[in-house]
């Protein structure tokens, strides 16, 4: 993330906060510049987790569509 302004605004910098403290960013600092890096191994673990509940959504939606496809 680059910001050309040399300040950020408090509400970004509140999400990079939160962000950081999820383990979804890490910081390295470079002279004065702070240089965020996203972690997407966090995201890969919540996508595992979903994989079985996006399963039955899919399911259902399948359903869902031929039914109302046979009412046609």
């Amino acid at each position: 993330m680059r910001n050309q302004n040399k300040a950020i605004n408090p509400g970004v910098s509140k999400h990079l906060r939160i962000l950081r403290e999820a383990g979804l960013l890490t910081i390295s600092k470079d002279s004065q510049k702070h240089i965020y890096h996203l972690r997407a191994e966090p995201l890969v673990e919540i996508d595992n987790w979903l994989e079985p509940y996006r399963q039955v959504c899919s399911n259902r939606l399948d359903a869902i569509e031929q039914f109302l496809d046979e009412e046609e």
